[in-house]
């Protein structure tokens, strides 16, 4: 009976972990890229963290999502690799940058930010 209890309050405790995983893991796969755009808000609003440390656990939390949607893309024969090596150096200047920029930034700037570049995407996405 003791175990059966236990098994709940586990299940409990780490309910809003799985979800918030499986629904990013799910936008990452499904679109490509936007699991932050999901993980992002859900650490900050869901399980309470900073807006640096979210942002900066989002991409941790995104790394393998990655790993595993860009193995099914590129196994289907999806991946435009003229593109794709054009936009990766650029990306990786720009990650640095952006990492850089994290530790300077302000956390009020960093949420008006965020936002600005998923309304745009939105309206973008709209029309």
């Amino acid at each position: 009976m003791n175990s059966f209890r236990d098994f709940f309050k586990i299940i409990k405790k780490y309910f809003k972990y799985i979800v918030i995983g499986l629904v990013t893991g799910i936008a990452n796969g499904l679109f490509g890229s936007g699991g932050g755009t999901i993980a992002v808000p859900a650490l900050i609003y869901l399980l309470g963290s900073d807006e640096r440390t979210a942002h900066a656990t989002a991409i941790s939390i995104i790394l393998p999502l990655t790993i595993v949607s860009s193995f099914f893309y590129i196994s289907n024969n999806f991946v435009d690799w003229t593109l794709t090596y054009k936009v990766m150096l650029g990306g990786v200047v720009g990650g640095y940058i952006g990492a850089k920029l994290l530790n300077i930034c302000p956390d009020g700037v960093l949420r008006k930010i965020f936002a600005v570049f998923i309304i745009a995407a939105a309206i973008k996405m709209i029309t």
